[in-house]
């Protein structure tokens, strides 16, 4: 029996850049919808933060996603830019939550593991694989690849039927 494909929003918050990747789920071959990076360097405090809840807003009425795939935060070195980021995430979330869109989370690593193989990639690796497995002309910005990475792996997680919240306490697939 053919699953119904599902379009899953990715996204990799930020408080100066946040990457967003649309694709729509597939067992075995995910379809790339759209990705980008709302930039919000030049405004300040609040006015980023608006920014970036108008555009998942933008985002979400435009592509109607089925679920929201976003990394948790790890904990910085500085407390304050742990902060500034919970609070871009929160806008996230929020206007996810204002189209009740579920929401699902990943590690930084759970990501990198699921897409790369190596919990640990970096961003250059992440850009490649995210490339030739939605078979991409170019490779994605680095931002819109994390956020496209994110979606990937949710797609990934689901077509198994594993729950994201068990795998998260470390158990390996």
């Amino acid at each position: 029996m053919q699953q119904a494909r599902k379009r899953i929003l990715g996204v990799d918050p930020g408080s100066r850049k946040t990457g967003f990747g649309i694709i729509e789920s597939g067992r075995f071959n995910p379809n790339y919808l759209i990705s980008g990076v709302i930039r919000v360097e030049k405004y300040s405090g609040a006015q980023r933060l608006k920014n970036i809840y108008q555009s998942i807003c933008q985002i979400i009425e435009q592509y109607q996603p089925d679920v929201l795939a976003i990394e948790k935060v790890f904990v910085y070195k500085n407390p304050k830019s742990a902060i500034t980021l919970g609070q871009a995430r929160g806008v996230i979330l929020c206007a996810a939550a204002m189209y009740d869109v579920p929401i699902m989370e990943y590690t930084p690593t759970q990501v990198k593991s699921t897409i790369v193989g190596k919990g640990h990639a970096g961003k250059t690796q992440v850009q490649f694989m995210v490339q030739n497995l939605l078979k991409l002309t170019e490779a994605p910005q680095e931002d819109a690849a994390d956020a496209l990475a994110c979606a990937l792996c949710h797609d990934r997680y689901m077509s198994l039927g594993i729950d994201p919240e068990v795998m998260s306490k470390g158990s390996k697939f």
